[in-house]
């Protein structure tokens, strides 16, 4: 484990160098959130809906925040693969896998830390009806995060199926624009998760990419009550084991007929 920490700790380094990335992605995502929440304000003085105006607000908000969490890569193992550079890894006296799941859970964390904590200022001082509204109580914040970084560790699990694929194929191109699809679906970003059919929300909100970043929100705003806690807690637990097991099989099954081309 003390290798996987070091690995951790590097790479969380190497993350705060580019502050000129975490700059331009706190504009880009501000942006967004700003126009977001201008197109719900507009739907809900032509037809008021049952969810209150604050909550899809915060909604808009805590997805934006963190963006960079859902949808960063890990480019460097990409590049790896496709040059054929990850011969070099197989050398390593680590678990590929949990080698690069430390990498990207160190990216994800830190890049998302670094964008999310202004972006949240920002929208806390924003008019009310436009930025970030308190949370329901301090056991629903406590219990929100707790739900966001058992989200991070499901997130960080299906990157890694991603990558297994993307070691088959060697083109991730359609793998990634495939789940990329599904991942911003059903994760809530493109649209709140709460303003789906209550016939549609039995079925995707038991999906892994509505524990990433849904589940945790719902906390937040109070939509789901504490005593839900430990069956939405049970379900992201069992999502990341699934995605843990399946990654590990499907990298252990590539490492078996890997055929490194380049060098």
């Amino acid at each position: 484990m003390k290798a996987y920490y070091s690995i951790f700790r590097m790479r969380r380094k190497m993350e705060t160098q580019y502050r000129g990335a975490v700059l331009g992605g706190l504009i880009c995502q501000t942006f967004f959130g700003l126009v977001l929440v201008a197109i719900y304000r507009a739907m809900y003085a032509g037809k008021p809906q049952p969810m209150p105006l604050s909550s899809i607000t915060t909604y808009v908000w805590l997805q934006q925040a963190f963006f960079r969490m859902l949808l960063s890569m890990d480019t460097d193992l990409l590049d790896r693969i496709r040059t054929g550079a990850i011969a070099y890894d197989l050398c390593r006296p680590l678990h590929l896998y949990g080698y690069y799941y430390s990498r990207i859970l160190a990216m994800k964390m830190t890049g998302s830390i670094l964008r999310a904590l202004p972006m949240l200022v920002i929208a806390a001082l924003l008019p009310e009806g436009w930025g970030l509204a308190l949370p329901a109580s301090v056991p629903a914040l406590l219990t929100a995060l707790a739900a966001l970084i058992l989200g991070l560790f499901c997130i960080c699990a299906l990157e890694n199926v991603t990558m297994g694929l993307t070691m088959r194929t060697l083109d991730p191109r359609g793998v990634q624009a495939m789940l990329n699809l599904l991942l911003m679906t059903f994760s809530g970003n493109i649209l709140p998760l709460t303003l789906f059919p209550d016939s549609w929300q039995r079925v995707i909100t038991l999906l892994p990419y509505a524990q990433m970043l849904d589940a945790p929100i719902r906390l937040y705003n109070g939509e789901y009550a504490l005593d839900k806690v430990p069956e939405v807690m049970i379900i992201q637990i069992c999502w990341t084991g699934l995605l843990v097991t399946g990654g590990c099989l499907l990298w252990r099954a590539n490492q078996k007929k890997m055929i490194v081309q380049g060098g």
